[in-house]
This record gives C-alpha cells, structure tokens and sequence, in this order.
C-alpha cells in the first residue's frame, strides 16, 4: 500500500510541476536549481558508497541507483537551466 501512495503523489507531483514548468519561466529557474542540488547529493551518495533506505518500506536505494539518478537529475538541470536562464521567451 505504501509503495502505491509514493507511485500516485509522484505522478501527481511530476504533473503539477511539469504544468508550472510548461507555463512559468520562473519556475523553470527554480527547478535548475533544485535539480542542480540534487544531483550533487545523489552523486555525493554514489561516491561515498552510500544506501538509502525509503522511508515506510523494506527498501533500500543502492549507491547505484543514486549514480543513475544523479545522471537523470543532472541532464533535467540543463534543460531547465537552458529554457529558464538562456532562451528568450517569445514575444
């Protein structure tokens, strides 16, 4: 049941935070920066060979995954700190 409630608040959260992207090139500054934070921490995880247990479950993120996901987080980084900081909106 715990895993289901994470799946649904992070398809609810990806998709308010994809509508504000979509429209709010301030919010799409904002998230360069979260996505640059997290991931450095992720990658600082991977490097110092740190697991992740997630939170209400028996799971336990490897130090592979966080190097997979700070990856992920790194490239979403550049493509909103291009849209928010370097491409002119339109007039």
């Amino acid at each position: 049941m715990i895993i289901a409630l994470y799946a649904a608040a992070a398809v609810i959260m990806a998709g308010g935070s994809l509508y504000f992207a979509w429209r709010d090139r301030g919010f799409r500054k904002f998230l360069a920066g979260a996505f640059f934070v997290s991931s450095g921490i992720l990658f600082y995880l991977y490097l110092a060979d740190v697991s992740v247990p997630l939170l209400g479950t028996g799971f336990v993120e490897s130090p592979q995954i966080s190097g997979g996901r700070s990856a992920v987080h790194f490239i979403l980084f550049l493509v909103c700190f291009y849209f928010g900081f370097l491409k002119q909106p339109k007039a």
